[in-house]
């Protein structure tokens, strides 16, 4: 499947292009961003960290149809990118995604979060969804809570920041059904 364009009332996610790299790398590449994100990411983050990631982890990996990547970007102004959200069907973290700092506390990851699992249940198919966050990240833990997901275990796991106490949360297709047409 190839990954679509999508739309909320305030959003455009679009996927990710390599040509988008140079838009998004000035705004992933901080600290606020970065530092509850998985420790894979380096840090400090290379110069051409965005184009490598696209080209050859991002891309492939759409290409084989085993993840979905869109970029963030208001609908009044979709040529610049605020963010980045994905789905990775065959992981224990099912969805990801990074909002710029300057646009946080706006709830377009929310917005972007709520799409993207629509998405995920509809027209994936999909039976679970997973996520993964560090306990201190508290912002992204009330997505999940907002979300009606049920929080499965506390682990330990590493970030950007160093190893945190993490909570795992999951929603299935039919609590995400009631919990979604409960909130319409």
């Amino acid at each position: 499947m190839n990954v679509p364009e999508l739309k909320t009332s305030r959003l455009l996610l679009r996927p990710i292009r390599l040509e988008d790299a140079d838009a998004i790398q000035p705004l992933f590449a901080q600290w606020e961003v970065v530092r509850y994100l998985n420790a894979r990411i380096p840090w400090p983050f290379p110069a051409n960290g965005v184009h490598t990631f696209y080209r050859d982890i991002a891309l492939p990996g759409i290409e084989r149809g085993e993840e979905w990547h869109w970029t963030i970007r208001l609908l009044d102004r979709p040529d610049s990118p605020i963010g980045a959200i994905s789905l990775h069907p065959n992981k224990d973290a099912n969805r990801g995604f990074w909002i710029a700092a300057q646009y946080r506390n706006q709830r377009f990851a929310s917005e972007a979060a709520a799409e993207v699992t629509r998405f995920w249940f509809e027209d994936l198919k999909q039976p679970i969804l997973r996520v993964k966050k560090a306990i201190e990240n508290t912002a992204s833990r009330s997505i999940s809570v907002h979300q009606g997901m049920t929080r499965i275990a506390i682990i330990d796991d590493d970030y950007v920041c160093g190893r945190l106490p993490t909570e795992v949360w999951e929603i299935d297709h039919s609590t995400w059904q009631v919990h979604n047409k409960s909130r319409t």
